[in-house]
């Protein structure tokens, strides 16, 4: 899952990836905390092997106690789907994310071969990267990846927009594969995954706040999702939004 770009240190961008042919990337919960395990301990320069660990009776929440040194990205957001994921980082040193996702995706596909007995590419490609060079889609963004598990009982709610808020914004707190929880106040220990003050932020905590910052900006933010980024516009050389 290796892209060869230039990202700027202090700079967001969107990442994102789905199964090749749309396959199933995480089909039971196990796999779902398998990568989120991944998204904290892949988040260093140290090498990641936790096999022996886990044969040896131990856990993956306890992983997420693992002390590490330098983080190679901040992570901001995150959303697990059944067939594609969405992360929101900044890079936190230089090729920080080719770095991490390189980690990543090799360490998620050895352990999904292996466990369902396949071989070949696991994902469509290189990851996808979008640059976030203003504050309005950055909260736009982080509304549209914690909305993101909505599509699991209304699927056209992107288009047709939400219809029953209530079972959304009770499902999404049941919700355990994304950085929701945590933006809604909560704590585990998945919590260790996020290192970004964008977390810090209210305005972005309630449901019905998502459900406000992705309906007034959607409009302005159609073409940004998804899609790919050229090379060229992944490090402008701008300044990372100001309020963070």
């Amino acid at each position: 899952m290796k892209r060869e770009h230039n990202f700027c240190v202090g700079e967001y961008y969107h990442l994102y990836n789905r199964g090749v042919e749309k396959r199933t990337l995480f089909k039971n919960p196990y796999d779902h905390n398998r990568f989120m395990t991944l998204l904290y301990l892949c988040n260093s320069y140290e090498p990641v092997d936790i096999g022996a660990y886990l044969e040896n009776g131990g856990s993956l929440r306890d992983l997420f106690s693992r002390k590490r040194k330098n983080t190679l990205v901040d992570i901001a957001a995150y959303c697990l789907m059944p067939n594609h994921f969405h992360i929101l980082v900044r890079e936190g040193s230089e090729k920080g994310i080719s770095i991490f996702m390189q980690k990543l995706g090799t360490a998620y596909a050895t352990y999904f071969n292996k466990k369902y007995k396949r071989t070949g590419t696991l994902f469509e490609g290189p990851f996808k990267a979008k640059h976030v060079d203003t504050e309005p889609y950055l909260l736009y963004l982080t509304a549209y990846i914690h909305l993101n598990p909505v599509k699991l009982i209304e699927p056209e709610w992107k288009e047709l927009g939400i219809r029953n808020k209530k079972s959304s914004e009770k499902y999404l707190h049941e919700y355990a594969y994304s950085s929701f929880l945590e933006y809604a106040g909560g704590i585990r220990p998945e919590s260790s995954v996020l290192t970004n003050p964008l977390l810090d932020f209210a305005r972005i905590r309630r449901f019905s706040d998502l459900v406000e910052e992705w309906s007034s900006k959607t409009p302005l933010f159609t073409n940004a999702i998804p899609g790919k980024a050229s090379p060229s516009t992944l490090c402008p050389g701008k300044a990372s939004p100001s309020l963070l």
